[in-house]
């Protein structure tokens, strides 16, 4: 009985881990919300939020995570970005050292502005567990959609991603660690 059990989980996890991998969410359309997010961490981000903010898919950017002695010009220079766009349109969260405290920043940012909906922009790869965070620290209220930004990950950032994904969604439904 045990073992029969344990092989339906193990086959559960395997047929999960093959859609996780197979069905890496994409880039969105141009379609408007209220502002963007994009947690540091990967190649890519920024410059698809930046893009998106100056197509006016958003009024404003928040980019959570961001190193204390990063400032704005480091950005805009880096990016390739007017100073004045980041003067008037991007903040940058210095608070978030993981995707748990990037969702914990993005809700504070998100009610002290007012905001109803929300792009999240992020490497295909983290964007189903960062939506999970997210969600779970906005709640219903705010409309989140998420924007994969394309990569390369490889086998082991799979495996991992995947099973963190499972462990916290698991930990958020049972009330634990939340």
């Amino acid at each position: 009985m045990i073992r029969r059990v344990l092989g339906l989980a193990a086959i559960a996890w395997l047929l999960g881990f093959a859609w996780f991998m197979l069905t890496l969410p994409g880039p969105l359309d141009n379609r408007r919300t209220d502002a963007i997010v994009v947690p540091t961490g990967g190649p890519g981000r920024i410059d698809r939020g930046i893009a998106l903010l100056r197509a006016g898919a958003a009024k404003r950017m928040l980019v959570t995570g961001v190193d204390q002695g990063v400032r704005p010009i480091d950005l805009a220079i880096a990016y390739h970005t007017a100073p004045s766009l980041f003067a008037c349109c991007i903040d940058l969260g210095r608070e978030a050292v993981d995707t748990r405290s990037n969702a914990e920043e993005t809700r504070d940012w998100v009610r002290r502005h007012g905001y109803r909906s929300v792009r999240l922009v992020t490497a295909d790869w983290h964007l189903r567990r960062a939506l999970l965070e997210l969600n779970y620290a906005l709640g219903s209220k705010v409309e989140i959609v998420g924007d994969g930004v394309p990569g390369a990950p490889r086998f082991l950032l799979l495996f991992a991603e995947y099973n963190k994904y499972l462990v916290r969604r698991v930990a958020l439904g049972l009330g634990v660690g939340a």
